[in-house]
């Protein structure tokens, strides 16, 4: 392709609300452009990266067995009120009414479309497993859309379902899966982690992230350096300690701390280590009658080392926490504890009376970090107070519920005893579900066994977020001048940059049959035509990104040589013209050929 029949407009300064490297980028680069809050067209530039983006995605899925479908992205209401999907997802589904005054949702995913297909056409076994997937526009109201393609609310995304018999050929189907996922994710040329994870909303016991590792990403990835151990936060086990709770060598002292509210004020004062800290937290359940009233709420208190951090997808899988909690109110905390937030502890403790005359207990849960603690330092339930030299069993109740409450943190022990831990921030851009039942028992979705009687089909399911991974490669790759583009995914693997084109004949010639030797080769090749001056030529590439550059001038055809930089070098090197498509081909063996192809076919079709 020459650049004078495409569309090239890149920015000398980022947008104002552009927050993150890939945002300013990507808006420099001319790859999208704001439509609305969260919404972006895409440009050719940035098309043609998703296109090869949907190409590899396309390929292993097929590669994999399943099978490409579409769904529509206007859904009908009555599928997700059958699982109770409409109502519990919240303000980001977007739900709107036809001149009927039906409802109906802008789906954010699947599930429920799929498993209705499934119900009405596989009635046997003798037709499973099967896997369907498709690569659609997705919409999700975020409350804060930001970052660019990070966290937009119209985005493209990889949705694929799978449905087998039973628990062992679906947990089999999720593994072809998740070998699949690892393929695309190498294929993409980036620096990834695939992490064991919570579910989620989504549903199901079984779960793994997709993350590209980089500095910016949102979410800490937890691994250990010497073994294959690797986990979101959300999932990552703080071990028991191993050391038994000291005798207790202080007295329980009130301590006047005026002012001083937090765990770190409060060593800060004693200059004792935060770890000698207990840090309460107030969360609250409620049960509600049919009308979704509160008619009652339980109180929790929380207790955790002043360094550490709650984990809520833990503590949400805690007894009493099935159905959701909420932080307490500054009213339920001070009928319970006679003290503002700052300065809680487990001693002295209120029951107020309910309306019914019961009482109104607070339930203790202790880290399991606290509970082997001695002497150690807490609120007082008194404003501008502590207590120092608070034991278990001498000064307050032995814990009856201690649980794993908390965020792992670095040099934690490893959960698989074969180290110790690390932490690193990564970008999620894939998951893999195993569900089970839990749609097809919503929707009443069922097959007819081998022995002729309905059973309900077991799930999976695997999404890939194709507008949020260009995104993410950019924050992976970077540097002062632009995009590092991997070559796999680049907008164009190859530019070529003829120097005075327009006033050199042999220039132009030798450009010209580079551009087509390469072409002919299934290389994904822009010849740089525009006549722009060779400094703004170079700059418009290097924030493109595009990964490979040929320089052709007069005075090095003089010499039968050509200048060729790789975007990650610093220098340029000389190399004969006569070896340029040879170097070049040795420099993208890596490509898989029948991905070459299928990538620089997704990407001509804008051509």
């Amino acid at each position: 392709m020459k650049a004078s029949q495409f569309f090239i407009s890149t920015l000398k300064e980022a947008p104002a609300d552009a927050e993150v490297v890939s945002h300013r980028l990507m808006t420099r680069a001319g790859m999208i452009k704001k439509l609305g809050a969260g919404i972006y067209n895409y440009m050719p530039l940035g098309l043609r990266v998703i296109r090869k983006v949907e190409a590899i995605v396309r390929e292993e899925m097929n590669r994999a067995g399943a099978i490409e479908l579409t769904m529509p992205v206007v859904q009908p209401a009555e599928l997700w009120q059958e699982t109770g999907r409409f109502e519990k997802m919240g303000p980001e589904l977007l739900r709107i009414k036809d001149r009927h005054d039906r409802d109906f949702v802008i789906q954010p995913t699947s599930e429920e479309v799929v498993t209705d297909l499934v119900r009405q056409e596989i009635r046997s076994y003798k037709q499973l497993p099967k896997n369907f997937y498709q690569i659609q526009t997705k919409f999700r109201d975020e409350r804060r859309p930001r970052f660019g393609l990070m966290r937009g609310r119209e985005f493209i995304m990889k949705d694929a379902y799978s449905f087998d018999r039973d628990m062992p050929s679906a947990k089999a189907s999720y593994q072809v899966m998740a070998q699949a996922y690892r393929r695309i994710f190498d294929r993409f040329g980036l620096t990834y982690r695939a992490v064991a994870a919570d579910s989620g909303a989504i549903g199901g016991d079984l779960s793994e992230e997709f993350q590209v590792i980089a500095a910016t990403g949102e979410d800490a990835i937890v691994y250990c350096p010497t073994s294959d151990y690797a986990a979101n936060m959300e999932k990552a086990e703080s071990l028991a300690p191993t050391q038994t709770r000291g005798a207790a060598t202080e007295t329980l002292t009130k301590l006047p701390t005026p002012g001083i509210s937090t765990c770190a004020g409060v060593a800060d004062l004693l200059k004792l280590p935060l770890s000698r800290t207990v840090k309460s937290l107030v969360l609250a359940t409620d049960r509600l009658n049919e009308h979704g009233e509160v008619v009652q709420s339980q109180i929790y208190l929380l207790l955790l080392r002043g360094d550490h951090e709650m984990n809520e997808v833990k503590v949400g899988k805690l007894p009493g926490f099935e159905g959701g909690f909420r932080f307490a109110t500054s009213a339920e905390i001070e009928a319970h504890f006679g003290c503002i937030p700052g300065y809680l502890g487990p001693i002295g403790l209120h029951s107020p009376p309910r309306a019914d005359g019961s009482v109104s207990a607070v339930t203790v849960i202790v880290d399991r970090e606290v509970a082997v603690m001695a002497d150690w330092i807490c609120g007082a339930n008194a404003v501008d107070f502590h207590l120092t030299g608070v034991n278990w069993g001498r000064d307050v109740a032995e814990p009856a519920l201690v649980a794993d409450l908390r965020n792992v943190v670095a040099g934690d022990a490893s959960p698989d005893g074969q180290g110790v831990l690390a932490i690193e921030r990564g970008i999620e851009v894939g998951h893999v579900f195993y569900l089970g039942t839990k749609y097809s028992q919503a929707m009443n979705a069922t097959f007819l066994n081998e022995a002729g009687k309905p059973s309900h089909f077991e799930m999976g399911c695997y999404g890939i977020g194709v507008t949020r991974l260009p995104a993410a490669a950019i924050e992976q790759n970077h540097d002062e001048r632009g995009i590092i583009w991997p070559d796999a995914i680049a907008p164009f693997t190859v530019v070529l940059c003829p120097i005075g084109m327009d006033r050199s004949a042999e220039v132009k010639a030798a450009a010209e049959q580079l551009h087509d030797e390469l072409q002919a080769l299934g290389m994904d090749v822009l010849l740089d035509d525009r006549g722009e001056r060779p400094g703004a030529m170079f700059a418009d590439w290097e924030l493109i990104g595009v990964p490979h550059r040929v320089v052709l001038s007069d005075r090095g055809l003089k010499e039968g040589q050509v200048e060729y930089q790789h975007r990650r070098a610093t220098e340029a090197s000389k190399m004969a013209l006569s070896d340029v498509v040879a170097y070049l081909q040795q420099q993208l063996a890596h490509l898989q050929p029948a991905g070459l192809k299928a990538a620089s076919a997704a990407a001509q079709t804008q051509d």
